[in-house]
């Protein structure tokens, strides 16, 4: 694109942060690998850092605990995977295309994809984490058909939006201190009490921060898009990627009714909805993972209308997804020898020994960043952080919420640079890792800034 008006006085200093930026993008692509592959280093550098300094650190346990966590999380990255293709069968109905491709035909600059997607992937992913990380990665796609914009640099910023998540209503460490009886909740098992989601996410020092991330970062990208040759545009796949990979049956056979009757919608509807109502009558309702992943499926069904419509589109959300398979046993091995062996303990008490009542919410929000970048799990790695966080705080009389939501918003950091999480969303939206991560290694500093500062200095 050329412009033949004189540039801003700022140009300057906008060229030479794009120059930054390109720099960052060019050196992962250059140093990062696959994410598979980075899984399998990162395995060895816990081996190494298990052997070296881990209580427990003798072959036989580093080994049963990379069995058990490779294998232990099988379940969970099930849950993933199927939360993902049911949010990706949801986005994938008509009218929810409709509405993203209106969302979409109001992009025309770079400038106001920022604007649009930073707000909305934001709001989503505040409300429930997979319904961010499916909205970002196909409103990305949706936009990037339409309008000339770097299509990485629409993802990564999709991404950072997404990063709040741990700050939002389906954060895990802050849902679990605030219910009674959940196998988490530290504090009440120590207390007595929980913590009211009023005193962490609904509290100042997390809604503020969590606000300044979304703008701060939506201003950075808007003035960090690349120029000319620089950008890289949006590219279809294969077209088999996105056409139906099953055959409907011959019309005219009871196969063919049952495919296209609305009738196998409605009995799956009408129980899985029958099952919220009895929890909601007995007081049970939580929307936890499973929930989610029911409330995405019904939804879906309802949106795809007919049974063979929804498993089509499964069908295809199973092309973008299949990529997880490989790194979800990865990092469960690496969870695993980090429990077993006690290193994330290790790591976790030597923080919380040199806090002070003041210090402690700074020290838990430093380990946790530290540990997520090799526990990329909120819920796992509180499990890990949790016990010696909570005890910290309440023997040192320091703010209990600020403390544990330090080792929460950390997590929104960490995940920057974390391709954990990333894997799902550059899945969807068909494009390498790499250049995303160097985009998103931006939002890691700033982010980084923003929640230290608040967790120091807002009450």
């Amino acid at each position: 694109m050329t412009q033949s008006s004189p540039l801003p006085h700022d140009a300057p200093a906008a060229a030479k942060g794009r120059g930054v930026v390109a720099g960052l993008v060019f050196l992962f692509e250059k140093i990062m690998p696959d994410p598979f592959v980075l899984s399998i280093g990162l395995t060895l550098l816990v081996v190494l850092m298990a052997a070296g300094f881990a209580p427990k650190g003798d072959v036989p346990t580093i080994l049963t605990s990379w069995f058990t966590g490779a294998f232990g999380i099988l379940a969970f990255a099930l849950q993933m995977i199927l939360i993902l293709a049911t949010g990706f069968a949801i986005a994938d109905a008509a009218p929810v295309q409709r509405a993203l491709r209106a969302l979409a035909a109001r992009v025309e600059t770079p400038a106001k994809a920022a604007l649009i997607v930073f707000p909305t992937v934001a709001a989503a992913a505040w409300l429930n984490w997979g319904l961010g990380l499916v909205v970002g990665a196909l409103l990305a796609r949706e936009i990037a058909r339409r309008t000339r914009v770097d299509f990485a640099w629409l993802v990564a910023g999709s991404y950072s939006a997404w990063s709040i998540c741990n700050s939002g209503l389906s954060s895990s460490i802050a849902l679990s201190q605030a219910s009674h009886g959940n196998a988490l909740n530290f504090v009440e098992k120590l207390s007595g009490r929980v913590v009211p989601l009023s005193t962490t996410i609904f509290a100042p020092f997390v809604f503020i921060p969590t606000v300044a991330v979304v703008v701060v970062m939506m201003v950075i990208f808007i003035r960090i898009h690349p120029t000319g040759d620089g950008i890289v545009t949006f590219a279809e796949g294969p077209a088999a990627a996105s056409q139906p990979h099953g055959k409907t049956s011959e019309g005219g056979s009871f196969a063919a009714w049952a495919e296209r009757s609305m009738t196998g919608t409605l009995l799956l509807l009408a129980l899985g909805l029958s099952y919220i109502g009895l929890l909601l009558s007995r007081g049970d309702f939580e929307l936890d993972i499973n929930m989610t992943i029911l409330l995405f499926f019904l939804i879906g069904l309802a949106l795809q209308r007919t049974p063979i419509a929804y498993a089509e589109s499964i069908r295809r959300a199973a092309h973008q997804t299949g990529s997880m398979l490989l790194q979800y046993p990865m990092y469960g091995g690496i969870m695993g020898i980090m429990r077993g062996t006690g290193l994330a303990a290790a790591i976790s008490k030597g923080f919380v020994a040199v806090a002070t009542p003041a210090t402690l919410p700074l020290w838990s929000f430093l380990s946790s960043l530290i540990i997520t970048l090799l526990i990329p799990s909120a819920g796992g790695h509180w499990a890990v952080d949790g016990p010696f966080v909570v005890p910290a705080a309440l023997a040192l009389h320091a703010s209990v919420p600020h403390s544990i939501m330090g080792v929460a918003m950390a997590e929104n950091v960490s995940n920057m640079l974390q391709p954990f999480w990333a894997v799902p969303v550059v899945a969807i939206a068909g494009i390498r890792i790499q250049r995303v991560m160097g985009y998103t290694a931006i939002t890691f500093a700033v982010s980084l800034v923003l929640y230290s500062l608040s967790l120091w200095l807002i009450p």
